[in-house]
């Protein structure tokens, strides 16, 4: 068994998907609206098959993203180097992203970094 892909909702899904593209080297398919209902989506897709489908709708509901809250509280990308996260770490720093963690080693031996990228969602760079 395996996750087939993991949703957000985000209100800027244009800005979303460009910067899973740009930053974690993601591919977008040509996106899909329901002209009924204006939603909207994108399938992100990695290297390894992870699929990523960021969306959007009319009447969604942005609450507060406390980065200790229950649910989920982030994604994480294998970059494949300690050298790839320390660099991609500061690429988004200097970006203007909020870098909350790292690069460090955690007390359970991964070596990573914690941003705040996407509407106060987080995402964890790990080698």
């Amino acid at each position: 068994m395996k996750i087939e892909h993991i949703a957000m909702y985000v209100n800027d899904l244009e800005a979303t998907k460009d910067f899973f593209v740009k930053y974690l080297d993601g591919k977008a398919n040509d996106g899909y609206h329901n002209t009924k209902t204006d939603f909207r989506s994108y399938f992100i897709s990695f290297d390894d098959g992870a699929r990523l489908e960021i969306m959007n709708k009319p009447g969604m509901v942005d609450a507060d993203k406390h980065l200790n809250r229950t649910g989920l509280i982030h994604i994480a990308f294998s970059v494949g180097s300690k050298e790839r996260v320390d660099e991609l770490t500061g690429r988004l720093k200097a970006d203007g992203y909020d870098v909350v963690s790292g690069p460090r080693v955690t007390g359970d031996g991964y070596y990573e970094s914690c941003i705040v990228v996407i509407e106060g969602n987080q995402i964890e760079l790990t080698i």
